[in-house]
């Protein structure tokens, strides 16, 4: 399997969001939603194809495989609980998703484990 970046989690996370609120998840969908080029899409996708993380139907619609869906998954769980963190720390929901999308590809899964513990353990109102 390939090595996965930043921006390849980004575009199976935003695959993953826009099948979650029943959307469509083409090509043109998906760079609507991350608001990059039709071109930067095509070459994400043959990469991601080629890695094993998407299947590219008949219709064109982008589906995640199952590595795919687990690592968009892994990836939408830290945005959401890093947002919800910050949020919660006082920062606008703008800034927040912002620094969230930054911090979620790069903290180590030890300390998002402990800090998603620390979270539920004394922020019982946050998820």
């Amino acid at each position: 399997m390939a090595k996965l970046y930043e921006s390849g989690e980004n575009y199976l996370e935003t695959i993953l969001i826009l099948h979650s609120c029943g959307k469509s998840a083409r090509s043109i969908d998906v760079a609507r939603e991350m608001e990059v080029s039709k071109p930067s899409v095509s070459r994400a996708v043959g990469i991601l194809r080629d890695g094993g993380f998407i299947r590219v139907e008949d219709d064109g619609e982008l589906t995640l495989t199952e590595t795919g869906r687990e690592v968009a998954e892994r990836i939408y769980e830290r945005h959401r609980v890093l947002t919800d963190w910050l949020m919660g720390l006082g920062v606008s929901a703008e800034t927040a998703a912002e620094d969230a999308c930054k911090l979620e590809h790069h903290i180590s899964e030890e300390s998002f484990r402990c800090l998603k513990a620390h979270i539920l353990k004394h922020h019982k109102d946050m998820k």
